[in-house]
């Protein structure tokens, strides 16, 4: 069943849309379920966001070495800050958050692709940085005048039109922002960044979006888990992951495919079992985190606070937690990013 409706808006009605969200108090879907945080969660999550805020460069990048001025992770690390409930310019963290936008937003360039001097694989960063600026938007209380929200709807706008047009084919994405080839790991970050600037009141080509979903169809393989492309036909559960969550964030909420990845996902990866595969291990746990809390019931209550104890467990005593391919920041950000989904504060995770 595919639900899409495709908002039309403008600047005015976006602003109008997120106002009315603020003015409204905190719901039951922004508030954790019984036992869901315990005091060991909500002590490790501060002690990373502490850590985290501490990476923020004077110029608002996030990262180090290959990946230092890189826009998917500092965009990550602002999504983290957000899932505290901090947004820019409002919170705890809203100077780390206002100079983290504003580093993204300056790495836009005329036809939109959002990628800084390291980028690697761009629209991979593109991918993560539009849902940033998608988030950002959509929670960020504003008016007609205001020169920020203003400058975070233009590049909302470009970045997403970049998105549509990018798409090869098949109906996927790839590295760069041409639309020869595709994967499924590009592919669902620019689903997500769609989703988000659709919630935000950015209209969206529905086409676009039917096209994604039948090239995420295409990559199921029989052992219910997905390829990384049409002609690699290995089932790896990081990105099977990321297939269900394509399918749910694409409108897909009943889909064989779906029953049979999530099943392929805890087979391979649930939790607390020894696993001899950890590569991608945070990549894999930000996407499973998401199709479990998506598909709820019984996924929810096994995935959840196994991941979370999991998580806890493997904190460094500094706060963050380790990558040694793309640094503490990047896994400090995707941990805090699982850890925090009970909170329910960011727009893309409200169901």
């Amino acid at each position: 069943m595919i639900r899409l409706a495709i908002i039309s808006s403008g600047v005015l009605a976006a602003i109008a849309s997120a106002q009315e969200l603020l003015a409204q108090p905190i719901g039951a879907e922004n508030n954790a379920m019984a036992g869901e945080i315990t005091d060991a969660s909500a002590r490790a999550v501060e002690r990373g966001l502490q850590f985290l805020a501490g990476e923020f460069q004077p110029d608002g990048s996030v990262g180090t070495g290959r990946y230092s001025r890189n826009v998917a992770v500092t965009s990550l690390a602002c999504l983290a800050l957000m899932a505290e409930g901090s947004v820019p310019g409002r919170g705890r963290f809203s100077d780390e958050l206002k100079r983290g936008l504003k580093f993204v937003l300056d790495s836009s360039d005329e036809n939109g692709l959002l990628a800084a001097e390291s980028s690697h694989g761009p629209m991979y960063g593109h991918g993560f940085a539009t849902l940033f600026v998608g988030e950002a938007y959509g929670m960020t209380q504003g008016g007609g005048d205001t020169v920020l929200a203003e400058r975070t709807h233009e590049v909302l706008v470009k970045a997403i039109r970049l998105i549509e047009r990018t798409q090869n084919a098949e109906g996927g994405w790839r590295y760069n922002p041409v639309p020869h080839d595709a994967d499924l790991s590009v592919t669902i970050c620019q689903i997500m960044a769609l989703r988000s600037a659709r919630n935000a009141g950015i209209e969206v080509d529905k086409d676009v979006i039917d096209k994604a979903i039948e090239y995420v169809r295409s990559l199921r393989n029989p052992d219910g888990g997905f390829r990384y492309q049409t002609q690699l036909g290995t089932s790896l559960w990081p990105r099977t992951a990321a297939g269900v969550a394509s399918l749910y964030y694409a409108g897909v909420y009943e889909d064989d495919a779906i029953e049979g990845a999530l099943g392929y996902v805890k087979e391979m990866a649930q939790p607390g079992e020894p696993h001899p595969q950890r590569a991608h291990y945070y990549y894999g746990h930000y996407y499973a985190v998401q199709a479990m809390y998506l598909a709820g019931g019984e996924h929810w209550a096994q995935w959840w606070p196994a991941i979370r104890d999991e998580l806890i467990e493997n904190q460094l005593p500094d706060g963050s937690w380790e990558d040694r391919a793309i640094g503490s920041a990047y896994a400090s950000a995707m941990s805090l990013i699982v850890l925090q989904m009970p909170n329910r504060y960011l727009p893309i995770f409200q169901k």
